[in-house]
């Protein structure tokens, strides 16, 4: 069980160059105990017969069986556009000329 004294407190006041009040010695004395007692508590839970996981629920891809189809023709393809010529869709050109 890690305790933390005050004099590790002040120590690591003096690594961050934070001066500490005794008020808050004690008060961080505290709460690093109670952190260090969590990580403690989490450590005697997780043991070796456990897999580590990044998720706690198995993730699976759901896709749709991969069956062939027979693939719309080209006049059916193109019978959804708005304009067409020779075989292909006509858009508007919108590069390579200022009007």
């Amino acid at each position: 069980m890690p305790t933390f004294t005050k004099e590790e407190i002040v120590h690591l006041g003096d690594l961050a160059r934070i001066a500490l009040s005794d008020e808050e010695i004690t008060r961080l004395q505290g709460e690093l105990n109670v952190i260090a007692d969590s990580i403690d508590m989490v450590q005697e839970v997780a043991t070796d017969d456990v897999e580590p996981t990044a998720n706690p629920i198995p993730l699976e891809a759901y896709l749709r069986p991969d069956v062939p189809e027979t693939p719309l023709t080209q006049a059916e393809a193109l019978a959804g556009g708005p304009k067409t010529e020779a075989g292909m869709f006509v858009a508007p050109r919108i590069l390579g000329s200022e009007e």
